[in-house]
């Protein structure tokens, strides 16, 4: 038996083949949108997943400002953030985001479920959100990706 053949491939930057999807977000549930695209964006979905290295995939989503969330988690629901000075902690809820940016909510969602580190930065840069349904796109023939497909 020849071990050299049993090599283990590893993906990087340059071996990854990007692909490029388009994900309606109308009607969608936010936080399982998000998880799906999250792994999808890091790569998770592919045979060659490598978890140090930018292999995912390039997301476009549109209608972003269409989301729904159950419950009264829209008007209920607190985001936290702080400045970092004493007293700089300031609470906004979901739909006063998306009253100022459409596409701060999804945004902020897709964020979190990705590392929180350089790579996590890099991997968001690959996300284009539209708060409506047209996108600037259209040259590199991106496919349709359902999310209901996905695990």
């Amino acid at each position: 038996m020849d071990t050299l053949s049993y090599k283990t491939l590893s993906a990087n930057k340059e071996t990854a083949n990007k692909e490029w999807f388009v994900v309606d977000a109308e009607g969608q549930t936010l936080g399982r949108m998000a998880s799906k695209v999250a792994k999808v964006l890091r790569g998770k979905y592919k045979t060659n997943f490598t978890p140090h290295a930018d292999c995912g995939d390039n997301v476009i989503i549109v209608n972003a400002g269409k989301i729904v969330m159950s419950g009264n988690k829209m008007s209920d629901r607190q985001i936290f953030s702080h400045t970092g000075y004493p007293g700089g902690q300031k609470r906004i809820s979901p739909s006063e985001m998306l009253a100022k940016d459409e596409t701060s909510v999804v945004r902020h969602a897709v964020k979190g479920m990705l590392p929180k580190n350089k790579l996590g930065a890099a991997i968001l840069r690959n996300c284009f959100i539209y708060a409506q349904g047209k996108h600037d796109h259209e040259a590199q023939k991106p496919k349709v990706l359902n999310l209901n497909d996905l695990k």
